[in-house]
């Protein structure tokens, strides 16, 4: 009987079923995955912005409020009685003063004010001591949004510079786009404490998976005492 044997494998080549991930190599030496080719590519983590519902809800009540008593009054008028005395004081005042009257141009700076703060609360997303964290795998729904307190975040960098030998104190300030950490030498050189340091706090700043990624700043000092 002959046997037949299948083609022989080829040592350098790799096999099909294998592919790899192509990785982007930030400033600071952290990696990004890209979309796969195959796939679709991740969606980019967006900034939680604040509901606003207080203001909204004082704003709306003040409306409410102006807007009932100015149309019972109106109702009251068209059914033969008088006009309220506020109303009456109100047209009489806004038809004598001029504009450039000291009322007048107070109660125009003062409406121009809350016009400006209500926009200023529209457009700004608000909610400072939040950090937006990437959902895991790079994709999630659109109505759901992961946040991270600053100061939860501090707190663990701050724990993580603290394993680093030869660092006695630390004190480590997160922010949106940086990461700002200080800390105390007690021994070793400070120039490889710096660079472990920095190790380090890239490393558990990677775990958390802030978007977008801060930068990271790290400032050592010699403590002889």
């Amino acid at each position: 009987m002959a046997s037949h044997a299948g083609p022989a494998a080829d040592p350098g080549r790799q096999p099909e079923h294998q592919s790899a991930t192509p990785v982007e190599r930030t400033a600071d030496g952290s990696s990004a995955p890209h979309a796969s080719a195959n796939g679709p590519a991740p969606r980019r983590a967006r900034r939680v912005r604040s509901a606003r519902r207080v203001p909204a809800a004082l704003v709306a009540l003040v409306v409410l409020a102006a807007a009932g008593v100015t149309l019972y009054d109106v109702a009251a008028v068209r059914a033969g009685g008088r006009a309220a005395l506020w109303r009456r004081v109100l047209a009489d005042e806004l038809a004598s003063r001029r504009v450039d009257d000291v009322w007048m141009l107070t109660g125009a700076a003062v409406a121009s004010a809350l016009g400006l703060v209500l926009i200023a609360l529209a457009v700004t997303p608000g909610l400072r001591r939040s950090l937006t964290v990437r959902a895991p795998g790079g994709r999630s729904p659109r109505h759901l949004r992961v946040t991270l307190d600053r100061a939860g975040a501090a707190a663990l960098l701050r724990d993580a510079a603290m394993q680093v030998p030869g660092v006695s104190a630390a004190r480590v300030r997160v922010r949106r786009r940086r990461i700002k950490a200080r800390a105390d030498v007690g021994f070793r050189d400070p120039g490889q404490v710096r660079d472990d340091l920095r190790v380090a706090l890239r490393e558990e700043r990677d775990q958390l998976d802030l978007a977008p990624t801060p930068r990271i700043a790290v400032r050592v000092r010699q403590r002889t005492r």
